[in-house]
């Protein structure tokens, strides 16, 4: 169930230490909006003066209120902090809101304090959010312990920014959302996002949650609680176009960034990842009314065939498709617009909506039934009838009049179907689109927002969840080729018949045990490849020790391994590999490999381990995949067992916590099974 985290959020009594008359000090801030909610539950203003603040008497000492104190908000220089926090536990707090700074954020030693206090207060049974956080405000408990007021709605924000809170509440405001509550997270030396999200996911006061993270202590832990929260989490992050600050020694490592890492977590766990406060705006808008199209196909309606075009081209690139309309649907159109109207899809009204604005209702309502559109986009010009009301001329009030009646037969319709609707106008402030949004239909100003929010809106991806951890593994201790090879062929991967060598003599009584074409390569190389410490199809023996000679005199390797050529002629050549990241542990890699594997780029990610048939389907997703079925005369490859082989990988790899990297290239995977042709491990 989580932390119990109800005396946070619905404490019997709050006193705000450091409380202050000066506007110009936080204390002054939180004990304002914190004097709003009197009637609801006591709250007490502290401050080691005494006398009055806000019209209140304030109290010199936490100790000098005479009562416990459930929630007690610190807000004074760090170097009282300490004596605040231990005086609000020996006076009863179960949590605490730790507004001053200067802790973890400032080097090791602030650390060192933020770290000794939190465990005192986990010692005494307490939470605390922060240190160095802007408060929390539950708009459900009537608790405002944050400097701003947030409008009330369903939307929780978990933020290390509270900046990026007050820009929120402006882009909600027109489309009627708000917030059930807002928490800065601050430097979450004791509560974490993971703890916030859990609790937030079982608030009955919360419909959705909204995370800004610049960093996740346990990214996986935040991954596997979003997957569990049975509530939409919109994620928006920064810096996740940087590579991996340490250095990648594999192609995994090196073809693994921090973006890739975040992206695949979200997928995995069903989080609905944005990039700026905007798209997580209008995701949310459309997460608003709770509806899901039950596939990808929109009908596009326009009152202009430029805006109809721009359109369609920012639905599919939203990954949306705008098909052809069926022949009944046209049918039906035909009969309810003019001759000059296009029906197919985009539907454009070509100058009916002047003539008459009920075509827009009409219209709306035929592509809600029509059996191949699965959502609506609605976009142009509607609204600004109503919004110039008079300015055409003669006509204006009666087409303003005839606008806002489609709207309200526009929003009956909306409430008796299922599927999504959304409006993009040039007027999304007219009274016209007021009565849309009030209705509970998106109505946007921007085309690619419209777009957005259907994508958002579209059916959900196959809920994967985030697998388990297998139980540690005996460290490997070595990780050179061929104890890396050992390792894996005995969790079960195949590998062509080897045999390690040091001289002439071993090399032609390996030449013995099984019959060429050979492969010979040197040892103790981590890219042996790129340094000529490979040579492929060594027809015989002679063959064999030419290369040998030729590359022992280039590179002098200390070893080298002979082992049996592969047929490579039906088959195709992928890279599995795992990297380890700091924040959310294994991360696998599956895609195109050989020696091009970097710069071909075709490659996709998961958090480890990987079972068989998720790896099916991350297979299946790559921009190669058709070479898998087979092109051009080849034959197909056996998929199921390249996904086999993942899972054995991306297990092995999660079992071993003490690999920073782990790596099959090339994986063969022939008409008939797998083959690792080489591998590589780096301890961390």
């Amino acid at each position: 169930m989580g932390r119990d985290l109800s005396a946070l959020f619905d404490p019997v009594s709050v006193a705000v230490v450091g409380a202050s008359d000066d506007p110009a000090k936080y204390g002054h801030a939180i004990a304002v909006q914190a004097l709003r909610a009197t009637g609801r539950r006591p709250v007490h203003l502290v401050n080691r003066r005494g006398g009055t603040i806000l019209g209140r008497t304030a109290a010199p000492s936490l100790g000098a209120i005479g009562e416990p104190v459930d929630l007690a908000v610190v807000a004074v220089p760090a170097s009282g902090f300490e004596d605040a926090v231990d005086e609000a536990l020996r006076c009863g707090a179960r949590a605490i809101v730790a507004i001053t700074a200067g802790f973890a954020e400032t080097g090791t030693a602030g650390r060192a304090r933020q770290h000794a206090v939190a465990e005192r207060v986990r010692a005494a049974g307490a939470v605390m959010v922060g240190p160095n956080c802007l408060g929390i405000a539950d708009n459900t408990t009537d608790l405002f312990l944050a400097s701003d007021t947030f409008t009330p709605g369903g939307i929780a924000l978990l933020s290390q920014s509270g900046n990026l809170a007050l820009e929120l509440q402006l882009r909600f405001r027109p489309h009627g959302l708000g917030f059930s509550r807002f928490v800065s997270l601050g430097n979450q030396a004791d509560v974490t996002l993971v703890d916030l999200l859990a609790d937030c996911a079982r608030h009955d006061g919360t419909r959705a949650i909204a995370v800004y993270a610049e960093d996740f202590a346990d990214g996986r832990a935040f991954a596997e609680a979003a997957a569990a929260a049975g509530k939409p989490v919109v994620l928006l992050t920064a810096g996740r176009g940087d590579a991996s600050a340490r250095s990648a020694q594999s192609h995994t490592g090196a073809l693994t960034t921090s973006a890739d890492v975040v992206t695949a977590a979200c997928r995995d766990a069903g989080v609905e990842l944005v990039a700026t406060p905007r798209e997580l705006t209008v995701v949310l808008a459309a997460s608003a009314g709770g509806r899901r199209a039950a596939g990808r196909r929109v009908a596009v309606l326009t009152d202009g065939g430029g805006h109809g075009a721009v359109a369609a081209d920012a639905v599919e690139t939203a990954g949306l498709a705008v098909p052809e309309l069926l022949p009944p649907t046209r049918e039906k159109l035909r009969a309810a617009l003019w001759e000059q109207s296009a029906v197919a899809n985009p539907v454009d009204l070509a100058g009916m909506g002047e003539q008459n604005p009920g075509s827009y209702a009409e219209t709306v309502a035929a592509l809600l039934a029509a059996e191949e559109a699965d959502a609506v986009l609605m976009t142009g010009y509607f609204g600004g009838y109503a919004a110039a009301d008079g300015g055409l001329g003669g006509g204006g009030t009666t087409l303003a009049h005839g606008e806002r009646e489609a709207a309200r037969l526009i929003a009956d319709r909306h409430r008796a179907t299922a599927k999504p609707l959304v409006v993009q106008s040039m007027y999304p402030e007219s009274p016209s689109c007021r009565t849309l949004a009030a209705a509970g239909i998106p109505v946007f100003a921007a085309t690619e927002d419209a777009a957005r929010a259907l994508a958002a809106a579209g059916p959900a991806a196959p809920a994967t969840g985030i697998a388990p951890l297998p139980r540690p593994a005996t460290p490997l201790a070595a990780t050179g080729y061929l104890q890396t090879r050992a390792a894996l062929e005995a969790a079960g991967l195949p590998f062509p018949a080897a045999r390690e060598v040091h001289d002439e003599t071993e090399l032609l009584a390996a030449a013995e045990e099984f019959t060429g074409p050979y492969v010979l390569k040197a040892l103790h190389l981590l890219h042996k490849s790129d340094a000529g410490g490979v040579a492929l199809g060594l027809a015989g023996p002679a063959e064999l020790l030419a290369a040998f000679r030729e590359m022992h005199a280039r590179l002098g390797a200390p070893a080298y391994s002979v082992e049996a050529m592969a047929d490579l002629t039906d088959g195709i050549e992928l890279i599995v590999g795992v990297n380890r990241d700091p924040r959310f542990g294994p991360v696998a890699m599956i895609g195109l490999g050989g020696v091009l594997a970097e710069a071909l780029h075709d490659v996709t990610f998961a958090l480890a381990p990987v079972t068989a048939d998720r790896a099916e389907r991350l297979l299946r997703g790559l921009r190669t995949a058709a070479l898998l079925d087979g092109v051009r005369g080849r034959p197909a490859v056996d998929v199921a067992a390249a996904a086999a082989a993942v899972e054995t990988i991306t297990t092995y790899a999660a079992a071993h916590p003490e690999l920073a990297e782990i790596e099959v290239n090339p994986l063969l995977v022939r008409p008939h099974g797998v083959l690792a042709l080489d591998s590589r491990a780096v301890l961390a």
